[in-house]
């Protein structure tokens, strides 16, 4: 369990904007995210929108109390830290939308009904070329992207897949949060050194 004072959500909370389809968890989810918003907390909630949650969080920020950023930057230790969602870099997705939002639909529908260890969803994240040659396209539009822009470090989610990479010739740490819904779910502790590191749970 951590102690925090910043906790960024890093976009695809939800799926769309149908709000009859959340169940009782994500009602809970909902719950606990509003609780930690609470300025009496003195935690400070900053949700970095997604492709899957675009539109949908400028409605949930106003019960949530939550800040709605397309990317959310922060200097911890001297470190510049840009956090994006990295769908921006997704040059597939933004120019297929229609067979990428097909093939979202049936990921969610194995990972829904996939049971609780996940192994067929994990099985095909695992063996798709395809995404894994996506994931390193991202890591290099996003590190190229911030490089340009004066940051030390980047973080993206969107791919699914943990990822830590050092680019040197651009001197920046790229880090992928990877997917906080599989099983184990990861995602990153930044220490107050400004340090990261990707953790499983």
């Amino acid at each position: 369990m951590y102690n925090f004072k910043r906790l960024i959500l890093l976009g695809d909370i939800f799926e769309d904007l149908d709000f009859n389809r959340l169940k009782k968890e994500h009602w809970s989810f909902l719950s606990a995210i509003r609780k930690l918003s609470n300025p009496k907390r003195n935690t400070e909630v900053i949700w970095v929108e997604g492709n899957h949650d675009a539109g949908l969080s400028k409605i949930t920020s106003h019960f949530l109390g939550v800040k709605v950023y397309k990317e959310y930057a922060f200097r911890l230790n001297g470190k510049k830290i840009l956090t994006v969602h990295g769908h921006q870099f997704d040059r597939f997705l933004n120019e297929n939308v229609i067979i990428s939002n097909i093939a979202s639909y049936f990921y969610d529908s194995i990972q829904k009904y996939g049971g609780e260890k996940q192994k067929l969803a994990r099985w095909i994240k695992g063996k798709s070329k395809g995404w894994l040659r996506l994931a390193g396209k991202i890591a290099l539009s996003a590190a190229e992207y911030a490089a340009q822009r004066g940051f030390n470090v980047v973080i993206c989610g969107h791919t699914h897949q943990p990822a830590s990479e050092y680019f040197d010739e651009m001197q920046i740490q790229y880090f992928n949060t990877g997917c906080w819904t599989d099983i184990p779910s990861s995602y990153i502790v930044i220490d107050n050194e400004g340090n990261a590191e990707i953790c499983h749970a």
